[in-house]
């Protein structure tokens, strides 16, 4: 009995790790760069700084 409460936890723990490195992958694909931004458009050019 205590080995598969063993493995429990293991796969548990498991999933923990997965959503955690995923909601981070996430958050730096959302997160802008730093730095300089430049935007061309009908207005002209704008330069931004991050």
């Amino acid at each position: 009995m205590p080995a598969n409460r063993n493995v429990l936890y293991l796969v548990i723990g498991g999933l923990v790790l997965i959503v955690g490195m995923l909601g981070y992958n996430l958050y730096q694909a959302k997160k802008q760069p730093d730095g300089l931004q430049i935007n061309v458009g009908p207005d002209g050019v704008k330069i931004q700084n991050k």
